[in-house]
């Protein structure tokens, strides 16, 4: 959510920032929102100046009443009686509008990063760096889930059974391995300084509003029936919302957070959820990055974040690009973001194992989540970044893993959480 004097200030930019993102259909709350404001500061001056004068006349009618001046007195108290009516319906519509502007200003997209490349949708994302060599072996590589059952490590038919389609058994190597990674992302983190965390895995509608925005959370979460509790789509959600409502010591900025959490989400949409295989499911795991900065310093740790996920990744002998996402492609509370792909050497190119992105001051707006310093009290910069989310990332392991025999090498930096294992399968 923008500043609400911004847009005041700017509503062209505010405009032109709309089109970017190719949501025309919004350019028309800037005015509202502008019309709305407008009536709001009526409504609140003319509230103050009623209260301010309340105070005055009660004063005196003290006065007259000391001096005997009665008939004045009562004049007074008839005057302060029309004003006190009025100032009740001023009182009345300040929350009103309030609520109205919030509403609104929760639909306008944040203002984006200028390095943003200007695109539809993720089609026109941009490719920045790739690194390590694609290999593709030569022998053809089998589906990951006919990796996992060869091994007897994956059965989707007892799930579909206990929960329906989206879900999983990992079973035996296949669910140490998974495991395995989960831990070393975690340790990973925690070497390059990150505080561990195991947040809540239920998080109310407040953090919710303040997290995403309404489509967001309509296409990917699940509520809890007849209670205020959604299930979290990422760790994300819950290590934001750990701050909310609170001012923290600027001298403890940055915080750098790496959290742990199964994740749950609807996967709504044109893509669907996957029949046979594990990429898309409702229900995987995640380690995540999270930093809570000044805003002098949001660029740098994006920078550091993707790069942690790429050096992760390489350390498993996968290879990975960064794709830069395109302003259509930014959800509306990002400023600017990036994925993290890695190689399949089954279909011969990259796919989506993690994302990194800066939102500015826009969640901390909204959850209030501030630092005072030298020059006030201003608005912290939030970011998150995905170190592994599994099984997507458990299935770009397997892929670029894989013997021709169905076994699957385990690179060093894995072997010590698998109790010194080289390979299995």
């Amino acid at each position: 959510m923008i500043d609400i004097k911004f847009l005041r200030e700017n509503p062209e930019v505010v405009k032109e920032n709309i089109k970017k993102k190719f949501q025309d259909e919004k350019l028309s709350l800037v005015d509202e929102v502008i019309a709305l404001d407008v009536e709001s500061r009526k409504t609140k001056q003319e509230a103050d100046e009623l209260r301010a004068n309340k105070n005055k006349i009660s004063k005196e009618i003290g006065a007259l009443m000391a001096q005997g001046k009665k008939e004045e007195a009562e004049a007074k108290k008839q005057e302060v009686a029309v004003q006190a009516k009025r100032l009740a319906e001023l009182e009345k519509k300040e929350p009103e509008y309030q609520e109205k502007i919030t509403n609104i200003m929760m639909k306008i997209p944040q203002i984006i990063d200028p390095s943003v490349p200007i695109g539809k949708d993720d089609s026109e994302n941009v490719e920045i760096t790739k690194y390590g060599e694609p290999k593709i072996p030569d022998f053809e590589v089998p589906y990951h889930a006919d990796i996992l059952e060869k091994m007897n490590g994956l059965d989707k038919d007892s799930a579909g059974r206990t929960s329906g389609n989206g879900f999983y058994y990992l079973m035996g190597d296949a669910a140490r391995i998974h495991s395995a990674m989960i831990s070393y992302a975690r340790d990973f983190m925690i070497d390059k300084g990150f505080t561990y965390c195991i947040p809540p895995f239920m998080i109310r509608s407040s953090v919710v509003n303040g997290v995403m925005s309404f489509a967001e959370m309509e296409a990917m979460m699940y509520k809890i029936e007849d209670e205020d509790l959604y299930l979290i789509g990422t760790s994300e959600h819950s290590m934001i919302g750990k701050f909310k409502g609170q001012i923290v010591n600027e001298s403890s900025l940055p915080i750098s957070m790496t959290s742990y959490s199964p994740c749950f989400r609807k996967e709504v949409g044109s893509h669907g959820i996957e029949e046979r295989g594990v990429y898309r499911v409702h229900q995987f795991e995640k380690q995540e990055m999270v930093v809570l900065c000044k805003p002098e310093e949001s660029m740098d740790w994006y920078n550091k974040m993707w790069s942690y996920t790429v050096e992760f990744f390489r350390s498993l002998d996968i290879p990975v690009r960064t794709l830069e996402c395109c302003s259509g492609d930014l959800a509306d509370l990002k400023v600017k973001s990036c994925d993290v792909e890695a190689w399949s050497p089954r279909q011969k190119k990259y796919f989506e194992v993690g994302s990194c992105s800066t939102l500015g001051d826009a969640q901390a707006r909204r959850l209030g989540i501030r630092t005072k310093g030298e020059n006030g009290t201003y608005f912290v910069h939030t970011l998150n970044n995905t170190v592994l989310a599994t099984p997507r990332g458990l299935i770009a392991f397997l892929e670029n893993n894989v013997n021709e025999d169905g076994s699957v090498n385990i690179p060093k930096a894995l072997q010590p959480y698998m109790g010194g294992k080289e390979k299995i399968g």
